[in-house]
């Protein structure tokens, strides 16, 4: 006889960067999804795209992060500066918020977030110009809150 009981069916929340889950968010219009995250069937994958969600627009110029990384964002030491030349940084800051809004709402503790991304990177970001390791802005606010923060090559280790 099956157990019937709802625990044995919730499954856990994990913030997912849309794109990974094939929805057409990225500054280019276009997608970045990985088939592994639809396979991994013990997570309810909750699809967030910061840099929509700080009032970008899709397709959008793609931003670099000026004089470091998402952390000094954060602490105002840094920029992020499109190419078209405009100052973006308070869409990526308060895309990062409504990312922890989301986040805290549904009590998520695990994040898969697209790498190289200024607002998603976990280990590698593009600073003025040059690939560093570092951390995008929302990755940054996640993971200050408590929330394991992964890439999409790290999802065995959530």
């Amino acid at each position: 006889m099956h157990d019937k009981s709802p625990s044995t069916h919730i499954k856990e929340p994990v913030l997912v960067s849309a794109c990974l889950l094939g929805i057409a968010c990225r500054y280019d219009g276009k997608s970045e999804y990985s088939i592994e995250l639809t396979k991994n069937m013990h997570i309810l994958p909750i699809p967030v795209c910061p840099e929509q969600l700080g009032g970008l627009s899709t397709p959008r110029p793609p931003s670099d992060l000026i004089g470091g990384d998402g952390r000094d964002v954060l602490k105002g030491k840094a920029r992020l500066i499109n190419s078209a030349g405009e100052d973006v940084t308070e869409n990526f800051i308060k895309g990062g918020q409504q990312t922890c809004i989301l986040a805290k709402t549904l009590n998520t503790k695990r994040a898969i977030l697209k790498e190289d991304s200024p607002s998603c990177g976990s280990h590698m970001v593009k600073i003025s110009g040059k690939w560093i390791k570092g951390v995008g802005v929302a990755a940054a606010m996640l993971s200050d809150m408590g929330i394991k923060v992964v890439n999409e090559d790290g999802i065995e280790a959530l």
